[in-house]
């Protein structure tokens, strides 16, 4: 994978995608500090391993799920390298066995495709038809790695930013939830 070996401060001087852009405005206008790396498309957690070097902090998991019915959608973000059972989190917040929501789902409700997702992506969802699930641990890392809406750059800015700034202005309420590194069978 190419990696732009350079850490660059804030937006690229470069016009982008459209909801690449609508990060760098959101980010740009809440005064959040952030750093980025440019690179070819991570689409996976191995591929994401190879810019936190760079980046200098982890990129966090993001799952697209919804309940049996498809009624009820969200958006969990958890630490990368940790395993993800449905049922440990669907009884946590109390629904239904969960699956993976569709890309046709994610596209109308996040404006985002697969390999893309991100909790900035829940800037599009302004009905507040996602709920965002935050496993807990992710809170105890002094900065948060998230893709801007497309895979082929990355993100950090502090966990506190995220938290204190960014989730109100995109008026989503966290739950948060405590999962395991080790999953008995």
């Amino acid at each position: 994978m190419f990696i732009d070996q350079t850490l660059y401060v804030g937006r690229p001087a470069e016009k982008r995608e459209e909801r690449e852009d609508r990060c760098y405005d959101l980010l740009d206008r809440l005064g959040v500090a952030y750093f980025r790396v440019d690179h070819e498309a991570a689409e996976n957690i191995p591929d994401c391993e190879l810019v936190e070097g760079l980046l200098g902090c982890g990129i966090c998991k993001n799952l697209f799920l919804t309940n049996r019915q498809q009624t009820d959608f969200y958006l969990l973000i958890m630490p990368g390298e940790k395993p993800f059972k449905t049922k440990l989190l669907s009884k946590q917040i109390g629904t239904a066995r969960l699956s993976f929501g569709s890309p046709a789902d994610m596209e109308r409700l996040l404006d985002l495709y697969p390999g893309s997702v991100s909790v900035l992506g829940l800037m599009n969802d302004r009905e507040g038809k996602v709920q965002l699930v935050i496993d807990r641990e992710l809170l105890d890392a002094a900065d948060f790695g998230c893709h801007p809406c497309r895979n082929t750059s990355s993100l950090r800015f502090s966990t506190k930013a995220l938290v204190e700034q960014i989730l109100p202005a995109m008026g989503h309420e966290p739950i948060y939830v405590d999962l395991p590194w080790v999953i008995e069978e």
